[in-house]
């Protein structure tokens, strides 16, 4: 889709479909008050016969108006006009740009420039616009013999209020357009089933990334590699699978050579049966997405290579397949880890955590100015946080803080959980350095308490986004989290 902005009256716009808002109780905006006096009162009258509340998300299209060259208005209702806040304007967008999805419509104009939105403004208002146009895009058809109707939508224009900072807002629908394809990138790979999306395939697309940007360079361990560096832990998880472990590492040069990177880590499990310590057979299906959190990591990479962000940053997917045979890891077994450390895995279904430790040792050769890792990790982040938000763990407070701001002004947001020392002695093993799993209690906390161990020297943090990642029921399939988040935390960075 391409986004611009537009000028001038709004009666005089020429475009499929035309956007403007009305309040509750049938208050017209003043984008819907110049419409309405070009067309005959038109949506005047509807809202005094009542079918048109100006509710906050409804919608209503108006197809044919006379008097305008717009050959459809779109009417969005905002609720209370003193009350649009953030979270508001954001049902707002999503509501028209779901409703334009459904429409043959190949152009649209948003006029919405008189809307007033607490504590945001109107590079706010642009960027979310773009990305909520390409998230509503999204249809999922890859593996259905009859594909999904195209998006008609092609070229979205955005109303300027006089006086606005044209640059500054042609960023900002530069910006949330991005994050919007990166979204949809991430929500992409994880609803493929996991006899498409193989460890093999996700190094697939490492390796065309790079092919498509002189920014990227892409690397791929194999399992002989991954050997020869000590990764015993992440290798015992692929140790049952036919599929090969591969560790898929994208650097990205925005900046100098001697410029430290920032490292973002994501696990990769391509599918995960439990291993030996075999999972429920209901809704087992949904293991396919926990590879969300490596997904995550390339959804964010093909943002801000098309961002073109001034810094470095390694993304670093460990990916892998967790199945039982006669070779698998077994309950008990003990391995040891790239950095050195032996760890009794006293079940097998706590893997992510397994190739995650070998990942965090390895991307340390870089010397990253920090460490964020992505998870679908623990039951229990679910259990805790449902799929509102994402479980945060960091071992430094600064970068605690400045993922929580970003979560908040992305609207994907997290939630810090504490990472006391008492809760590292649940990880204590008679026969290893440490256990893989820490007990019935806390499970979130100690997973981190496990991953701290192995970035010790490291400023990091770690996202669980067991709930986050994606949706069950009937609206089943990958949310695209936290791809908005990690992209605001970078684009804030300096080289």
């Amino acid at each position: 889709m391409r986004y611009s902005l537009k000028a001038g009256a709004i009666e005089k716009v020429s475009t499929d479909c035309v956007v403007v808002a009305v309040y509750s109780k049938g208050t017209l905006s003043e984008e819907a008050t110049a419409l309405d006096k070009a067309c005959g009162k038109i949506i005047s009258k509807l809202v005094k016969s009542g079918d048109f509340s100006g509710k906050l998300g409804e919608t209503q299209l108006l197809s044919g108006p006379t008097g305008i060259p717009a050959k459809r208005i779109l009417l969005v209702g905002v609720g209370p006009k003193n009350k649009l806040a953030s979270k508001q304007g954001l049902k707002v967008l999503n509501a028209a740009c779901k409703a334009l999805m459904q429409l043959k419509a190949t152009s649209a104009h948003i006029a919405l420039a008189s809307l007033e939105i607490k504590d945001q403004d109107d590079a706010w208002l642009a960027a979310r616009l773009a990305q909520q146009c390409e998230d509503n895009s999204y249809r999922y058809d890859t593996t259905k013999s009859k594909k999904a109707p195209a998006i008609a939508l092609k070229t979205v224009t955005l109303a300027v209020a006089t006086g606005a900072r044209r640059k500054t807002l042609q960023d900002a629908l530069k910006h949330g357009a991005a994050v919007g394809k990166g979204i949809n990138k991430a929500k992409e790979l994880g609803n493929l089933p996991g006899n498409i999306c193989t460890p093999s395939y996700l190094a697939k697309q490492g390796n065309e990334l790079a092919a498509r940007n002189k920014s990227v360079t892409t690397k791929i361990l194999t399992e002989k590699q991954m050997e020869r560096l000590g990764m015993g832990s992440l290798l015992s998880v692929s140790a049952g699978s036919a599929e090969e472990a591969k560790l898929i590492v994208m650097q990205y040069k925005g900046a100098a050579d001697k410029s430290k990177p920032y490292a973002i880590v994501g696990k990769g499990i391509t599918f995960d049966t439990g291993g030996i310590s075999l999972k429920p057979g209901a809704a087992m299906d949904e293991m396919k997405f926990d590879m969300c959190g490596a997904a995550s990591v390339f959804g964010m990479m093909q943002a801000i290579v098309e961002l073109k962000l001034p810094i470095n940053v390694v993304g670093v997917v460990a990916a892998a397949e967790n199945m039982p045979s006669g070779k698998a890891t077994k309950p008990g077994d003990i391995v040891t880890s790239m950095s050195g450390k032996t760890i009794e895995i006293l079940n097998t279904d706590a893997e992510g955590r397994l190739v995650l430790c070998d990942a965090l040792s390895y991307v340390e050769r870089f010397e990253p100015r920090s460490i964020i890792d992505i998870a679908t990790l623990t039951g229990a982040a679910v259990a805790t946080f449902g799929s509102v938000v994402t479980a945060m763990l960091s071992n430094d407070d600064r970068l605690a803080k400045t993922l929580l701001e970003c979560g908040d002004s992305a609207d994907d947001p997290a939630w810090q959980l504490p990472m006391y020392d008492e809760y590292q002695k649940q990880l204590h093993s008679n026969f290893a350095d440490l256990a893989n799993i820490g007990g019935p209690r806390a499970g979130t906390i100690t997973a981190a308490c496990f991953l701290s161990r192995f970035v010790e020297k490291q400023k990091w943090a770690h996202l669980d986004i067991a709930g986050s990642a994606w949706n069950s029921g009937a609206a089943k399939g990958a949310t695209g989290r936290p791809v908005a988040l990690l992209v605001e935390y970078l684009r804030r960075q300096k080289a």
